[in-house]
Order: C-alpha cells, then sequence, then structure tokens
C-alpha cells in the first residue's frame, strides 16, 4: 500500500511543479493520476503534513512548499510511510517453543530486509522532484 501511495505523491508533486499555479484542482490531478478526488485530497494532506505542499481552500489550492530541487523521494517516502510499519514485513516464528529455526530465522530476515529499505532509502534521497520534472515532456 505505502509504494502506491508513494507513486500517487510523486505524481501529484510533479504535477503541482510543473502545472501553472492555480491549475492542479484535486480534480485535475485525480484525472492525471486515474483516481477518485478524494484519494488526492487525502495523500494532499500527507505531504502538507510532511511540509512539502501547502494548501488552501478553493480551486487550485495545492503548491509546493520549497523549491523541487529541495524535495527529495526519500521525502515523499517519509511522508506516505507509517512510523514503525516495515515496508517488507516479515513473520515472527514461534513465540514460544523449541523450535530453534522458528527462533532465529524471522530476525536474520529482518536484518536483512532492513538493511534492504535503508539501501532504498538512501537512493531515494539521492533522487530530487526537480530531476524528475526534467523528464517529463510536455503535452
Amino acid at each position: 500500500m505505502v509504494a502506491t501511495r508513494f507513486a500517487v505523491a510523486v505524481h501529484i508533486l510533479i504535477l503541482l511543479a510543473t502545472e501553472p499555479t492555480g491549475q492542479a484542482t484535486s480534480s485535475r490531478i485525480a484525472e492525471s493520476v486515474g483516481t477518485n478526488p478524494v484519494v488526492i485530497r487525502r495523500l494532499a494532506g500527507l505531504l502538507a503534513r510532511a511540509g512539502l505542499v501547502r494548501i488552501r481552500r478553493g480551486p487550485g489550492g495545492a503548491e509546493l512548499a520549497r523549491p523541487a530541487s529541495d524535495i527529495t523521494l526519500a521525502d515523499v517516502w517519509a511522508a506516505m510511510r507509517r512510523p514503525g510499519l516495515p515496508l517488507l514485513p516479515n513473520h515472527r516464528g514461534p513465540q514460544s517453543g523449541g523450535d530453534p529455526l522458528g527462533r532465529v530465522v524471522p530476525g536474520m530476515l529482518r536484518e536483512v530486509l532492513d538493511e534492504a529499505e535503508l539501501a532504498m532509502e538512501e537512493r531515494l534521497a539521492r533522487v530530487t522532484l526537480e530531476m524528475l520534472q526534467s523528464r517529463v515532456v510536455p503535452a
């Protein structure tokens, strides 16, 4: 679920960065994304709480809160992620009992998955919204 929210949030931000001010309504963004305006407003609220967008009531009331060059994909990822919830869940193994494999595999796997998440976040930190925006071909 977080990956879908992340992709839609990036779409929202690119649209805000490329559309003329006042043109990026929730209906316009929803049409571009292929979803409902309510979904866009919910995600825009998360982006606003993270300090990535400013929202005003009325048509076209959203804009980037800072330059596209200062927003990384890691910022967007953090805005869409629930704190404490791992990206790649892992089974817990037996809560009690004597199975030695059941006690150690979840911890070993968690370590590897946590390292993979960290590597992904480090990569996302090297990509700015401006970099993605520069790849958008005007319609």
